[in-house]
């Protein structure tokens, strides 16, 4: 039971680290503009119909919002980069 709990723990660290080294990726690419590009590929993600993707880029998302201080996060732009994606 424990060697079952250890592997569980350690693939969530393995996925969250993952999404830290895209949220740093996405910060390094696209600055300040960083949090509407994650939320844009979640968006594009969930159009297609891909749930796994859509909730990696949301995740992706919210990393870039706790690391990058200077990040925009305006959610009308956000809502805005949805509509276009669903369209």
């Amino acid at each position: 039971m424990f060697r079952r709990l250890a592997a569980w723990i350690e693939k969530r660290k393995q996925i969250r680290q993952c999404w830290q080294q895209d949220a740093r990726a996405m910060i390094a690419a696209h600055g300040r503009h960083a949090y509407y590009e994650a939320q844009r590929l979640a968006a594009r993600s969930r159009a297609q119909g891909n749930g796994s993707e859509f909730w990696h880029w949301a995740k992706v998302a919210s990393e870039v919002a706790r690391l990058s201080p200077d990040a925009e996060m305006d959610m009308k732009m956000v809502q805005a980069i949805v509509d276009e994606e669903m369209r």
